[in-house]
């Protein structure tokens, strides 16, 4: 039976990962069994952090909501009872687009919610 040489398989499988390891810090990108380590590890980031990037985007919102309904004398909550008893129904991404680009259309939206609260 003949020999197997196996170089370039192997050099193939570390060639995949040091390309992508490529723009980490020091030999985390050039040698292959830190940059394995450090590339496991960034891919267990990734995959967390797509969850969490959506609880920090909500956050982000929510204070600029906040921020933006401050101006008009009511507080987040208020705000956010009013728009369910108006029957305004917009999510908090939306919400914070508007009141970060379209100040008057926001406000018409918050006099709506005062009158309903009243």
């Amino acid at each position: 039976m003949a020999r197997v040489k196996r170089g370039t398989t192997t050099h193939a499988r570390h060639k995949k990962v040091l390309e992508q390891s490529k723009g980490f810090v020091g030999r985390s990108s050039t040698n292959y069994r830190i940059a394995r380590e450090r590339l496991e590890k960034s891919l267990q980031y990734a995959y967390r952090d797509r969850r969490v990037k959506k609880r920090e985007f909500r956050g982000l919102w929510i204070q600029r909501i906040n921020a933006a309904v401050r101006e008009h004398g009511m507080n987040y909550s208020q705000f956010i009872c009013g728009l369910k008893k108006a029957g305004i129904e917009m999510d908090r991404k939306v919400l914070a687009a508007i009141a970060y680009d379209d100040a008057a259309t926001f406000a018409a939206i918050v006099q709506q919610v005062q009158a309903a609260l009243v």
